[in-house]
Formats: C-alpha cells, structure tokens, sequence
C-alpha cells in the first residue's frame, strides 16, 4: 500500500511492517498505540522504524492512517477520569477530621 508520512511516499505492507519491529523493544505507551504481534508501540515509534526518519518530522496521525489501512489495530490513550467532586459538605467534613475519643 502506498501512504505518504512526512511528505515523503512510502510503499508499507503489513508483512513488511512486522518485518521491521521484529526484535524491537517496544518503548512505554504514553499516547496512541498499535498492535503489533502481541506488543503494544507507540505510533512514533513505529513511524521511525519503518520511515527512518526522526520522530519530529512526521505526526502519529499519520502512522496511524498508515497502520489502520494496513490492518493493524489501533488504540487512543484512554481518557483519564473525571475527579468526583466533593460538595461543600463533604469539604468542609473532610477538613475538620474525625473527632478524638478521650
């Protein structure tokens, strides 16, 4: 499949692409990712594998067309949740403490 990642046109199979990360560590995910195998790679990561290129010159939605076309499974960092909010009662209970027993 032909893609163009940092301006550059690239010819990517999926056998090309397990091809490459075969051996490669996968670094910690820390934003979007894909499956690879059985590893988890961040999408820079794998951009600079199979590009050769620094992470700086291409975006991760770019790889992440790129993978998704060529069947890969793809994963969005999951959003962290809300913190619940306290009412003002429950602040104000939560600051003044258990009462001491004597």
């Amino acid at each position: 499949m032909r893609c163009v990642i940092a301006r550059f046109p690239f010819d990517l199979t999926k056998s090309g692409v397990l091809e490459s990360m075969k051996g490669v560590k996968p670094e910690p995910v820390t934003g979007e990712s894909v499956i690879i195998g059985r590893r988890h790679y961040p999408l820079k990561q794998v951009g600079q594998v199979i590009t050769r290129q620094d992470r700086r010159d291409f975006s991760a939605g770019e790889v992440l067309r790129a993978m998704a076309q060529l069947g890969f499974t793809c994963r969005a960092l999951p959003a962290a949740a809300p913190a619940p909010s306290e009412s003002p009662l429950e602040r104000a209970s939560a600051l003044l403490g258990t009462p001491f027993s004597v």
